[in-house]
């Protein structure tokens, strides 16, 4: 396959408030160094994409808020390829927008969707199940998906369900997509064996997902349309400003996935990481002889155990008595916060803005 037709998109604006103190709205967690390895989540993912698709082709889909961000990390793109929302509308309008630039710019491409905050560490293999899948997206109406093995049973995520005779390219059909269960339901899952996780990650010739919404979802379809003689050109901006506020606040998932009729998933070969918490990234970081995870700073701990701690480089911390806490540094934010309780630290953020306004949020 010529790789020229390759092109991806990265969907990099959302918030990370679970990453909060060091994830905030003017500066969210993709564009965070959150391991410690000298490389941003967003830098990380494009350089993983890079490796196969040329750097021209990865576009950005981001909120403009976070259009400097993007190019200041990013040198090797051009302003053009960072695509802007005006305001949110979930996924569906944003990714149908980016497929209409790609349309026009090639109508032979093969289009990959992926989140920019995923750590993902055998590239090789990511590469390889990436390129099944642009193989299998040439199929008529075809569209591919990543699926993740489950470990245990998450409640966090949604589910794939998958018909259990496998093509002979590697690909299992979809038999529907579930949303994010309950812990038994989630267990049921398991215990059937034909479900994984939905990384949300997602393959498919252009020309398929804009027939997709063309069948499914006409509203928005006829909406952007309208724009391609403009797209990719100064006229854009003021298009897209109008018309965009006018689609539907719709996923991708619901518009398009959950009605298509050829939809196919690869169950992943690469170690994956979806870094939505403290406690999934806590999972993934290197541990010290007591199980601290320790990203940045010089700790010094005695009689403390399976915290999770984010300090400024030089940052000297003495840490005695306490397990399992989220302990986070932060310019003029210090968090101390329980690892059992992170699923509240949506709620705890909204309780800071409150009381101490949003400079904090």
């Amino acid at each position: 396959m010529n790789n020229s037709n390759f092109y991806a998109v990265l969907m990099a604006g959302g918030v990370g408030s679970r990453f909060w103190p060091v994830s905030t709205k003017n500066y969210p967690k993709q564009f965070h160094d959150m391991l410690g390895t000298g490389d941003t989540l967003i830098q990380k993912t494009f350089a993983r994409l890079n490796r196969f698709i040329p750097a021209e082709n990865i576009l950005i889909l981001t909120n403009r808020k976070y259009k400097d961000l993007c190019l200041q990390q990013l040198p090797m793109i051009t302003a053009s390829q960072v695509v802007l929302e005006p305001v949110m509308r979930n996924t569906a309008p944003c990714i149908l927008y980016a497929a209409l630039k790609v349309h026009k710019l090639n109508p032979d491409a093969l289009m990959i969707v992926a989140p920019c905050d995923h750590w993902i560490e055998d590239e090789q293999e990511f590469e390889r199940n990436i390129l099944s899948s642009f193989k299998q997206a040439l199929q008529p109406g075809a569209i591919c998906t990543l699926g993740i093995r489950p470990s245990f049973p998450n409640t966090g995520f949604g589910y794939i369900e998958y018909r259990e005779k496998m093509l002979d390219s590697g690909f299992y059909p979809v038999e529907r997509f579930r949303e994010k269960p309950d812990y038994e339901t989630a267990k049921l899952f398991l215990d059937q064996g034909n479900f994984l996780w939905n990384a949300g990650i997602f393959i498919w010739s252009v020309a398929t997902i804009l027939e997709e919404f063309r069948q499914y979802q006409l509203d928005i379809y006829n909406l952007l349309v309208q724009g391609m003689e403009v797209f990719n050109t100064a006229e854009e901006a003021p298009f897209i400003e109008e018309s965009y506020p006018k689609a539907e606040d719709v996923s991708i998932d619901y518009a398009i996935l959950e009605k298509a009729k050829t939809i196919y998933v690869i169950p992943a070969t690469f170690d994956w990481n979806d870094l939505g918490t403290w406690g999934s990234l806590f999972d993934k970081l290197q541990k010290d002889a007591q199980n601290n995870a320790i990203v940045n700073g010089q700790v010094l701990t005695e009689d403390a155990s399976g915290n999770m701690i984010r300090l400024p480089k030089n940052k000297v911390a003495v840490i005695d008595g306490i397990s399992d806490y989220i302990i986070v540094d932060k310019d003029d934010v210090l968090m101390i916060y329980p690892k059992s309780k992170e699923q509240d630290i949506k709620k705890i953020l909204a309780k800071v803005k409150t009381t101490f306004g949003e400079d904090y949020t």
